[in-house]
């Protein structure tokens, strides 16, 4: 392995973990595709939980009063049970498809934005009980699998159409929760070892000015455009996925 390129490939990836806990939720799914270049998704998965657990810390002081308790009271308990399939569906579990299913759910869902946009303004969706359980158990299951839990996570909460900081606060708690949550059976499987605390050291400044940066971007940028900027990253990102979840 270069480590001039292993380097560059994880301050890049410890980057977009910060940038994602500042506000930019999107921009997480780079964080492990990233890492692949030099290393296998699971050990990067593995190797960047810490980084996303130090960052989620700064992440939830800054976003502690711009949140939804409604969302987050469904989606929490939700996302366990998406951790859980994953732990237990973890040697039938294909890295593959679970990127072309992530990028279809992300495609499908920008299809139905674009009609409603061509439509007319749409009246906001209520969060509810049964969307929240499957869409937050999807989140949580690959969330488990490749730290890319966002698109099932805007598949539920985009068409509430909730205030953009109450959006990336309820992301950042949520995913912070998730993250907390996957520890025990990432040290189970063996995904995270003791050795690579240094070089996690090494990342967390990194992280922590991603995610003070992410959330200067989040607070400037109107809101209207936010939410373009989240839509072009998740076709972006989708498309990727599906490309390299079909070319191996």
């Amino acid at each position: 392995m270069d480590p001039v390129l292993f380097w560059v490939a994880a301050f890049a990836a410890a980057l977009f973990v910060g940038g994602s806990k500042g506000g930019l939720p999107m921009i997480a799914l780079l964080s492990v595709p990233t890492m692949s270049l030099v290393m296998s998704p699971l050990q990067a998965a593995g190797l960047l939980l810490p980084v996303y657990l130090i960052s989620d810390i700064y992440g939830v002081w800054i976003y502690r009063h711009s949140y939804s308790a409604r969302n987050l009271a469904i989606l929490i308990p939700a996302s366990a049970i998406g951790i859980f399939a994953g732990y237990m569906l973890f040697d039938l579990t294909d890295d593959d498809m679970v990127r072309v299913v992530i990028g279809c759910i992300g495609l499908a869902f920008l299809t139905i934005r674009l009609r409603i946009r061509f439509m007319g303004k749409s009246t906001p969706r209520p969060a509810d009980v049964p969307r929240g359980l499957v869409w937050g158990s999807v989140s949580g299951f690959t969330s488990f699998v490749s730290h890319a839990g966002g698109p099932a996570y805007q598949m539920y909460v985009l068409p509430q159409q909730l205030p953009k900081m109450a959006f990336a606060g309820t992301s950042t708690i949520l995913f912070a929760t998730i993250n907390v949550m996957k520890v025990p059976p990432y040290l189970a499987l063996g995904l995270i070892e003791w050795g690579d605390m240094r070089t996690v050291l090494t990342l967390a400044p990194m992280a922590i000015f991603g995610a003070w940066l992410g959330y200067r971007i989040t607070r400037i940028i109107p809101e209207r455009i936010f939410f373009v900027i989240v839509e072009i990253a998740l076709f972006v990102i989708s498309v990727n996925l599906i490309r390299v979840g079909l070319t191996g």
